[in-house]
């Protein structure tokens, strides 16, 4: 049976099983990219609340334990507090997690919108489908790989 609605459809997926690959591939790429966006803010964030208090409490121990001799105990534990943050910091990476994630979700949204284009054409032949895989071995690596 036609279609007579007037827009013009490419086949569904049911038909052909490397244009549901290519679906498959799309809401993947989707799903991924929506989780390293996410993570990327999360990190950020990590970063920002461990190392901004811990800069600002490292100037404020060095001033207060040269203001005055009653004022060097305190000084000190604010400056081991801040070594702690900044301990914590530096363990958990968190701004070489943020750049990962976002390098990640670079390489997702590309595999994203050569799912799209592919899924707009009348046919998904097998070299559209390699390039597809590819890119989204890319996107796995991207979490643990240098930007190229």
């Amino acid at each position: 049976m036609a279609d007579t609605s007037g827009v013009l459809r490419a086949p569904g997926p049911e038909g052909c099983p490397r244009r549901a690959e290519a679906v498959r591939l799309r809401g993947e790429a989707r799903r991924e990219l929506d989780r390293a966006q996410r993570r990327a803010r999360r990190w950020a964030v990590v970063d920002i609340a461990l190392g901004f208090p811990a800069a600002l409490l490292a100037g404020v121990s060095g001033a207060a334990g040269l203001a005055t001799a009653d004022a060097r105990v305190p000084a000190a534990f604010l400056a081991l507090f801040s070594a702690g943050l900044a301990a914590g910091a530096g363990f958990l990476r968190s701004d070489t997690r943020r750049v990962a994630n976002k390098r990640a979700r670079k390489a997702w949204a590309a595999l994203e919108d050569e799912a799209g284009r592919a899924l707009a054409r009348d046919h998904v032949d097998d070299e559209t489908l390699r390039t597809l895989s590819e890119k989204r071995l890319a996107a796995l690596s991207a979490y643990e790989g240098e930007e190229g």
